[in-house]
């Protein structure tokens, strides 16, 4: 059967493969069986804390309140040399890695690999059944609740794309990263298990979503706030690099189709890719916006937090690709990034490609971590 005969037209939004409802139904199902008990912790918690609100208001609040952002590195190189941002600007459309062949995690996206298999259990098998086609395999990101102005998931990179509210209904969300095992999924619809999740969190660990200290009556009356909220402002960072709501998104993200706004990291500004996030905006007809950025003094980078190899790189970046006295920030890492992959033979003394490309991931980390405003 061609892709075409499984298509099932939806009243908004694409139309979804087969593959596609299965996996939207699966997550439902698993969402749905955990539904009564979820109801019953949220509702003792909510008694517990004083806040009156029903249970049913709060979780209606999380479809006219959240967002869905999806984070991304726009200078990283594609395997054909072009930067994401281009490709971005050029298709208009947002890949997953199954079809790019990057990724600002683990690169474990082909058939038979660890995330072919992380989504072969959150799935029920649904992309693993015959004929389905890489392009059909969901897009990751996060589902911002408390207004994050980095992205919900800055850990994989320094922009983010805002979408629209109406990407909400096809989304299936899982409490923390998906390469976890998570054993709490839901969606917009069935969110009752995320919530429950969310406000114990708030009482065991004492931080959700990455805000430490945040307890259940302030997330509740945050949540039920938001409902009434429009836009986005430049707030403070939340520096979340772990706590998060991730979030799939099944059905494909196209840019003119499904992007509310463009949330850019400063560090662009003025440069070659910031005038392609500029052009990628204006062309398909959302606003671009600049957060606060990240940005450290090389002394000020943290040998313990991503380990003693990362100070010296730090170093080694702004002296081959920085100016004197300059601090690190997110452009700068990407013209190391990108050197790694055009100029190959440069980084040879520091031993494998994949040892400094993953050192540079953790260099951005460890920029989201502790960076200051650009």
């Amino acid at each position: 059967m061609d892709a075409s005969s499984q298509m099932a037209e939806a009243p908004t939004g694409p139309a979804l493969t087969r593959a596609q409802r299965a996996a939207l139904a699966h997550v439902r199902a698993v969402a749905r069986r955990g539904r009564l008990a979820a109801l019953a912790s949220i509702t003792a918690t909510l008694a517990g804390c004083g806040v009156l609100h029903d249970p049913a208001q709060v979780t209606g609040a999380i479809a006219t309140g959240g967002r869905l952002t999806l984070n991304f590195h726009p200078d990283r190189l594609l395997a054909d040399g072009r930067t994401v941002a281009v490709a971005l600007a050029e298709e208009g459309v947002y890949r997953s890695q199954f079809e790019t062949g990057i990724s600002n995690g683990g690169l474990f996206a082909y058939p038979g690999g660890e995330r072919d298999r992380w989504e072969e259990v959150l799935f029920g098998g649904a992309y693993q059944a015959a004929g389905v086609r890489l392009a059909e395999r969901p897009v990751y990101g996060g589902l911002d609740l408390l207004g994050h102005p980095e992205g919900t998931c800055p850990r994989f990179g320094s922009c983010h794309l805002r979408l629209r509210p109406t990407v909400l209904a096809r989304a299936t969300l899982c409490f923390g990263d998906s390469h976890l095992g998570p054993t709490v999924v839901g969606t917009t619809d069935v969110f009752e298990p995320m919530l429950a999740a969310m406000l114990r969190a708030t009482q065991e660990v004492g931080t959700c979503l990455g805000v430490p200290g945040l307890d259940a009556a302030t997330l509740v009356r945050t949540l039920l706030a938001r409902r009434h909220g429009a836009g986005w402002t430049a707030g403070e960072p939340t520096r979340s690099l772990d706590d998060y709501v991730e979030a799939q998104v099944h059905g494909g993200v196209r840019l003119g189709r499904d992007v509310e706004a463009l949330v850019a990291d400063p560090s662009f500004r003025g440069t070659a890719c910031g005038a392609v996030l500029a052009d990628l905006a204006r062309r398909y007809g959302f606003p671009l916006y600049w957060h606060h950025g990240f940005a450290l003094p090389v002394d000020r980078v943290d040998p313990e937090f991503r380990g003693p190899a990362i100070p010296p790189l730090a170093a080694r970046v702004l002296a081959e690709f920085g100016r004197p006295g300059a601090r690190i920030d997110a452009a700068l890492i990407g013209r190391a990034a990108a050197s790694l992959v055009t100029e190959p033979a440069r980084w040879a003394d520091r031993g494998p490609a994949a040892d400094t490309r993953q050192h540079l991931k953790q260099l951005w980390h460890v920029l989201v971590r502790y960076g200051e405003a650009f």
